[in-house]
């Protein structure tokens, strides 16, 4: 047994030996390698946003260019607005969401390949042990008369390897490609991760909006409660008519349906967070509230920091070079496949005698496969790898359009709904002032009650218009944080950890 156990260690040796002259030879033609030289596709940016010229840094509020000490938006974005509740619904996304969770799948099951694709560097080594009890034929022949033959037991422990010598570059080409791939899907989570926050807020703002619609109309309701007792005080005394009554309590319900109908919208809004939230509609709730939270600056930078700032940007540039290595794995395919193998073990009718010296069996070789005729399969599969890659180069530059025109869709937005805000709360201001000379006047008995409810609608749909377009400022604030990337950078991409 000793001695057998000193013939292993001295194979295993000289495999080792032969393993260092393999790597040695891989080492020779590791520059080897038919995938084209690769430069990230190039892109027209403009020097500056469309919608971001000297006078309009000084006139709009929401938004401004990035100072050096807030050169970016920090990674968790939502606090800047000051909502506590908002805060701990986004902390929930990571951890319950559904769509972060097949996200976060996807890119293990990336990593994993690119696990796989490494594992073709090294030999593999397979063992088939074997225990054979045979007979030979008992018949016998003329020259042979019949005998009597024994069984025979055979037991085999073989070990083989076999290495597939890289000389072309497919193997690097592979593994270059699966991890260029795991870089993208982990881009696609930091995407879906900024798509699924963004969402919340943007829902969060529009129930809170609602619930402030739901305070006014409850309000306004009281009020026309009062009017309309004032009016049926003044119809008693005969100073009112009938229809003044009719008018006011037709106000009145009016009013308290537009209150009753914001509770679909609110609920629905409620639902939707739930179930961002990875929670069940049916246990989950939020409470009336009115919105704290008012627009604030955007640190913007310039448009080429788009480049660096959007994930989905980055998962598209990943994806050209990925499809760029698949050239170079196509293009080797014209070339032969280099393969070593090797078998050590042992073979004998006796068991105790299988680790003996005259039962070790052993054998080494390489073996060379070469197509010779495929009518023209190899050059359809180059064409088609250099297809998708042109196609590739085409989806990260429509994504790159796609980061401007959004940024400058939000930028407009928020500088237009500033002047429109201003110019609405005006509106407000006025059809105030309108309600109470209406309101004087028909006590004085100089206009109808008509004038009153005219000036009362006013006031409301003004007030409501008021809150819709913050509600919009608000929207737009969180979708310009998300066109431009959230809190997520290039240098937060690796295929080593999750964030």
């Amino acid at each position: 047994m000793r001695h057998s156990i000193k013939t292993i260690i001295s194979l295993l040796k000289t495999e080792t030996r032969m393993t260092a002259v393999a790597l040695a030879c891989i080492a020779l033609f590791v520059g080897c390698s038919f995938a084209p030289p690769y430069t990230k596709p190039g892109i027209q940016t403009p020097a500056a946003f469309k919608e971001l010229t000297p006078a309009q840094f000084q006139e709009a509020d929401g938004w401004k260019t990035a100072e050096p000490k807030d050169a970016i938006i920090r990674g968790q974005w939502w606090e800047m607005f000051h909502e506590p509740e908002l805060n701990a619904f986004e902390n929930q996304v990571t951890i319950s969401n559904q769509s972060v969770a097949v996200a976060v799948a996807n890119f293990l099951a990336a990593r994993a390949v690119v696990k796989q694709s490494r594992s073709q560097y090294f030999p593999t080594v397979t063992t088939t042990p074997s225990v054979t009890r045979s007979r030979g034929s008992l018949g016998g022949t003329q020259s042979s008369p019949s005998s009597t033959t024994s069984p025979i037991t055979e037991y085999s422990l073989p070990f083989d390897v076999s290495w597939e010598l890289d000389f072309w570059g497919r193997i690097r080409n592979t593994v270059k490609a699966n991890s260029l791939e795991a870089q993208a899907t982990l881009a696609d989570l930091e995407n879906v991760r900024l798509v699924i926050q963004a969402e919340v807020a943007v829902d969060y703002f529009q129930l809170r909006v609602l619930d402030m619609q739901k305070q006014l109309l409850d309000a306004s309701v009281l009020a026309y409660q009062e009017s309309l007792k004032l009016t049926q005080v003044q119809y008693d005394t005969g100073i009112a008519s009938g229809q003044d009554v009719e008018q006011a309590e037709t106000q009145l319900e009016i009013t308290r349906a537009q209150a009753t109908d914001l509770g679909v919208l609110r609920a629905q809004f409620e639902h939707t967070i739930a179930m961002l939230l990875g929670k069940p509609a049916s246990s989950f709730s939020i409470a009336t509230n009115s919105l704290a939270a008012t627009p604030i600056a955007i640190p913007f930078g310039v448009p080429s920091q788009l480049l660096e700032r959007r994930p989905d940007i980055a998962a598209a540039e990943r994806r050209v070079a990925e499809a760029n290595a698949q050239i170079g794995v196509a293009r080797a395919a014209y070339f032969p496949t280099v393969t070593l193998s090797g078998a050590v073990g042992y073979q004998s009718t006796s068991l105790g005698n299988l680790f003996s010296g005259p039962s070790l069996v052993w054998s080494v070789g390489a073996t060379m496969a070469q197509t010779l005729f495929d009518a023209g399969k190899r050059k359809a599969v180059t064409e088609q790898a250099r297809a998708i890659y042109q196609g590739t180069v085409a989806n990260y530059r429509q994504t790159v359009l796609t980061a401007f025109q959004e940024v400058e869709d939000n930028l407009s937005t928020l500088r237009i709904l500033s002047e429109e805000l201003q110019q609405q709360n005006t509106a407000v201001e006025s059809s105030q002032r309108y309600l109470t000379l209406a309101n004087d006047r028909y006590k004085s008995g100089l206009d109808s009650y008509l004038n009153v409810i005219t000036a009362q609608t006013t006031l409301l749909s003004n007030q409501r218009t008021a809150m819709n377009l913050r509600m919009q400022q608000m929207t737009a604030s969180v979708q310009l944080i998300k066109a431009l990337g959230g809190g997520w950078d290039v240098s937060r991409r690796t295929t080593e950890t999750i964030p």
